[in-house]
């Protein structure tokens, strides 16, 4: 399976108007971002766990990267409420559920191999930064491969970059405006290596799951679970 494969291209999914699409495990439900792959795929996908559903035990081989966006989402090691940015690197396992149902964006096989980085980072208490006019940020992860963090765009404000080895973008709340496209809540944007990002937020401002420079080599093809 390949949705949104070509990472030479721009690319846009407004979620909120996209089906739900059933999972192998009752309950749990997908909109598929971006993927190449069947159940074992390099993945960005926006997941929804029907209240009492669960996932059987796994081992993420190639790495999970999660934001939960609604619900408390929850496995073995504990309970993410909604807000809380997780990366669970490749050998790690768990067993995720959620009593009371929730939603996550998550992406799979998307690490470097070696990475054995564990964090976990409740966005909802942490203080932006200022970085720029009208934006501010909570840094999330950085290393020599990509830069993972929350933004957060004043009302009205223009935002622009270029230079970057990728960029992509998740509404978690507010609007933007880019390529003539209006993105709200959950709706995605990557645009590829090099093409220049000019947005601007909506007038209630916008929050924002980013991640840049991650684009920058060929996407790792798992041929494994």
């Amino acid at each position: 399976m390949e949705i949104n494969a070509n990472f030479d291209e721009r690319a846009v999914v407004h979620s909120e108007s996209e089906p739900w699409i059933a999972s192998p495990m009752k309950g749990v439900d997908r909109r598929m971002l971006d993927r190449i792959g069947d159940e074992v795929a390099r993945a960005t996908t926006i997941v929804r766990y029907a209240p009492r559903s669960a996932f059987s035990a796994h081992t993420h081989t190639g790495g999970e990267e999660f934001l939960v966006l609604e619900g408390v989402f929850q496995d073995e090691h504990g309970d993410f409420p909604r807000g809380t940015y997780v990366r669970n690197p490749p050998t790690t396992s768990h067993t995720p559920s959620a009593a009371e149902g929730a939603t996550i964006l998550v992406k799979l096989w998307q690490f470097d191999p070696e990475d054995r980085t564990q964090l976990t980072i409740d966005t909802t208490a942490e203080t932006p930064r200022p970085v720029a006019e009208g934006v501010s940020e909570i840094p999330l992860f950085a290393d020599s491969r990509e830069r993972v963090r929350i933004e957060l765009w004043d009302a009205s404000a223009n935002v622009n970059m270029t230079g970057h080895k990728g960029f992509e973008a998740l509404v978690i709340e507010g609007s933007f405006t880019e390529g003539g496209e209006v993105f709200e809540k959950n709706s995605w944007l990557r645009l590829p290596s090099g093409m220049a990002l000019s947005a601007t937020a909506g007038p209630d401002g916008a929050r924002l799951w980013v991640k840049t420079d991650h684009l920058a080599e060929p996407p790792v093809i798992p041929n494994k679970g």
